[in-house]
């Protein structure tokens, strides 16, 4: 099998609707067979679930890599990772702890792929120890930590990957090139959106902690509560104290496009509305339905997401707009186009007919990332932390805006709201003996 055709399987693994999976062992395993037993970048995955095995099984397909531990709180989980990586003969040290994981001398990179509320510490302590971080998006749960990573990376001179791998597929930057050609024109009006068909995520009970889980240590500095499925694994994301709901899940990634393709970081003024209006008995606290609207200094943003149906703008479930004097560039996982606006029925410019895509997103970023690595040099890296803790902290901004219930004005030079209210929900809360990191 050579490398066109796995890296075509890969990408047709992740289709629909940029979802992605891990790759099969037997197909792994084939790429691997002549990888020979010396010198490895030591990875160590925290957080083993979902696209936490997306990312190290994307490394593995690198030669120069091997796991050499996993950690999470889950022993069902372990017990199926350590299965699976078994037929590629690799035997991880397995932790539920993840200090213990980054005492290691054999980890040289450590992947954080925990729920978001996570991300913070254990980026700062990664640093601290002297790894390579490759960390899940959204990068930070509040806007403070945002602002704590960033300074993290800088004072131990740690690379430090986001996963926001768009950066690193090609349609993307070719999309993105084309924005900052000036062929659209005046840009002035810039749309992202997601809307998909979620279902209701009906109430449910509490219940005794599973057995084999340290549940106590998935909360970790979140809220004490007692055990309730609907806040565990892939649903952690729907509830205030672990993530920020479609805002910051699928926000990051679009909000990005538009914060690249405009060269900007920060709005001057956020507005948010939205609710439980597709599933009005849902047991999601972050809303199922959100409009919220960005401005900046030369353009306003907007971001829409419904979890009620999936007919989203110019007949895409998902994606982001550039709207130009000349055309409006539409631009998703799928691909991107362009169509021109009309002077006396004369097309303004040249359209663009559908570009589709062509490669693997995380497979490319993954690539970046540990070429960064064995370069020791974070300047290669396609999503450093500045940039994922820059959309992070708008995203953030959205939902302060909804949750404030305020039209709020951001001071970039304070890092602060023009609200009380709002400043309230600057820094997460932690909780059970753990401590914001200081830097």
């Amino acid at each position: 099998m050579n490398r066109r055709i796995f890296l075509s399987n890969g990408m047709k693994i992740g289709a629909g609707m940029g979802l992605l999976s891990a790759v099969p062992m037997d197909v792994l395993a084939m790429y691997r067979k002549n990888v020979s037993p010396g010198s490895k970048i030591g990875v160590a995955l925290i957080g083993c679930n979902g696209m936490g095995w997306v990312n190290l099984t994307s490394m593995l397909k690198i030669p120069d890599t091997t796991c050499v531990a996993l950690c999470d709180i889950d022993d069902s989980v372990l017990k199926q990772r350590l299965e699976e990586l078994d037929k590629l003969n690799i035997k991880p040290t397995t932790f539920k702890d993840y200090r213990k994981l980054l005492e290691m001398k054999e980890v040289d990179v450590v992947i954080i792929a925990t729920p978001d509320h996570w991300h913070c510490l254990m980026m700062v302590e990664a640093c601290a120890a002297g790894k390579a971080v490759y960390v899940e998006k959204p990068a930070a749960n509040s806007i403070v930590e945002a602002n704590i990573m960033v300074a993290a990376a800088q004072r131990y001179g740690s690379i430090v990957q986001v996963n926001q791998w768009q950066r690193s597929q090609q349609h993307f930057k070719d999309a993105i090139a084309f924005v900052q050609s000036g062929k659209l024109g005046t840009i002035s009006q810039t749309k992202t959106w997601m809307f998909s068909s979620h279902g209701l995520l009906a109430p449910k009970p509490d219940a005794p902690v599973p057995a084999g889980v340290d549940y106590k240590m998935w909360l970790g500095p979140a809220k004490e509560r007692t055990y309730n499925r609907n806040r565990f694994h892939y649903t952690f994301r729907w509830y205030w104290d672990y993530a920020g709901g479609l805002m910051t899940d699928w926000g990051v990634h679009l909000v990005d496009m538009v914060l690249l393709g405009m060269q900007t970081q920060a709005p001057k003024s956020i507005a948010s509305i939205g609710g439980h209006f597709a599933y009005p008995t849902d047991d999601r606290e972050t809303p199922d339905t959100q409009t919220a609207q960005f401005s900046f200094d030369t353009f306003q943003m907007s971001w829409d997401h419904s979890m009620g149906n999936q007919n989203g703008f110019f007949n895409q479930g998902h994606g982001i707009s550039f709207g130009g004097s000349n055309g409006t560039l539409i631009l998703n996982r799928g691909g991107w186009e362009v169509r021109p606006e009309k002077e006396k029925d004369k097309p303004k410019m040249d359209a663009v007919s559908w570009q589709n895509v062509k490669d693997n997103g995380v497979d490319l970023h993954t690539a970046n990332f540990i070429n960064a690595v064995k370069a020791k040099n974070a300047s290669l890296l396609n999503c450093p932390i500045e940039a994922g803790a820059a959309v992070a902290k708008v995203c953030q901004m959205g939902n302060v805006a909804l949750r404030s219930k305020e039209m709020l004005h951001w001071n970039n030079a304070s890092q602060k709201f023009d609200s009380k209210t709002a400043n309230e929900f600057l820094a997460a809360e932690y909780h059970n003996g753990w401590k914001l990191p200081k830097v």
